[in-house]
Formats: structure tokens, sequence, C-alpha cells
């Protein structure tokens, strides 16, 4: 019975034995493949297959998809601890360079400076007090408005405030450095070397940033 059962698989297999010369020689080329070249060959084939290809496209599609929005009180949340470390670097800057200008008029040499020296110095205080106060502002607007549900508009206001004290914090670092200079330089070298310094002010605090904003809106249209 068992060699009866077993009878038919034999044939079977016999038949299923490759004949011709051809299918022997083909089945000898395929076992002797050394393994790196059998594994380059299988590789080169499915890149070559459109299956292989289809990851690639998945990748290139999925690099280039939209990040999934982020929620209104998580952006309104990052934003203020943005704003508030700005500020602190802010405030540092503009609270030693204020205390500098509030020193000046008490020393021995301030009584011998001309009217338009006087002038500038007094344009100079001036203008560090309301970037002191702008500076300052966003925390007592938090500290008033804490509790009441208003952080967006918080977060707005601070952001203004902190844009105008950047540019009050420049021109009082550009009319420091002018009063400054005119005591140390003779002529319009003062004047010459504060435009210059101004100017790169400009470009890194304003110019560059707008243009990276302006770089980054273009490659997320294309």
């Amino acid at each position: 019975m068992c060699g009866r059962a077993g009878l038919p698989q034999a044939v079977r297999g016999i038949r299923n034995f490759p004949t011709s010369t051809a299918e022997v020689e083909e089945i000898m080329a395929l076992t002797d493949r050394p393994a790196p070249v059998a594994a380059e060959e299988d590789r080169a084939a499915d890149e070559a297959s459109p299956r292989a290809a289809r990851p690639r496209v998945v990748h290139h599609i999925s690099r280039h998809m939209e990040e999934p929005p982020e929620p209104a009180r998580e952006r309104v949340n990052r934003r203020w601890n943005e704003i508030l470390q700005e500020t602190r670097v802010a405030q540092t800057g503009v609270q030693i360079l204020f205390g500098f200008l509030l020193s000046v008029a008490f020393t021995p040499g301030f009584r011998d400076l001309g009217t338009i020296d006087r002038t500038i110095y007094v344009v100079t205080v001036v203008l560090g007090a309301a970037a002191t106060g702008s500076l300052i502002a966003p925390v007592s607007i938090h500290r008033f408005l804490s509790g009441q549900r208003m952080k967006d508009e918080v977060v707005e206001t601070a952001h203004r405030l902190m844009m105008c004290g950047m540019v009050l914090l420049a021109l009082t670092i550009g009319a420091t450095l002018l009063l400054i200079l005119r005591v140390v330089l003779p002529g319009v070298l003062a004047e010459v070397l504060v435009a210059g310094v101004m100017l790169y002010f400009g470009v890194c605090w304003y110019v560059l940033p707008l243009r990276l904003r302006r770089r980054s809106a273009r490659s997320e249209t294309v």
C-alpha cells in the first residue's frame, strides 16, 4: 500500500525533472553563481522592476508633504515662551546700557560737553528709557492679564512691543556710540563709523531675517 501511494508522487517528480540540456545548463549556472554576484544581480533586477522604484517615489512624496498643523493652544504657548527668552536677552543689554547712560551725567567731564553733545546725550537717554519700557512691558501685561484667558492678545501685543523695543534699542546703541566717538575722534569720522555700525545692525537684525523668511516661503510653495 505504501509503495502504491508513493508511486504517483515519484511519477510527478520524474515528470518535473528537467530533461533538456538547456534546462540542465541553466540550473547549473544558477547554482554555481558566487554569493556576492548573485546578490548583486538580484539587487539590480529588483531596482529595475517598477515595484522597487515605488518606495523611492513614496519617500519623495512624503518628504514634501506638509507637517501636521500645530494646535492653537500649543502654538500660543510656544510663541509666549520664545518671547520670554528673547525678552531676557534684550533686557540684559538695554539695562546695562541704560545704567551706563545714567551714570554719565554725574561724571566730572559731563560739564565740558558742548550743546550738540548734550543734545545727543538727552536723546540717547530718552531712547534708552523708551527701549527699556517696551522690552519690560510684556512682563507687566502678562502679570495684569494672567488668568483672563487672553493669551492670544497678550502674545500679539508682546510681539509688537518686542519689535518696537528692538528698534529703540538699536537707536540707543547708535546714539551712545555717536556720543562716545565724538569725544574720542575728530571730524566726521565718528559719524561715518556710526553710520557703518547702524547699517550692519540693520542687515543683521532686519534684512537677514526677512530674507530667510522669504526664502522659506518660496521653498514651501515649490
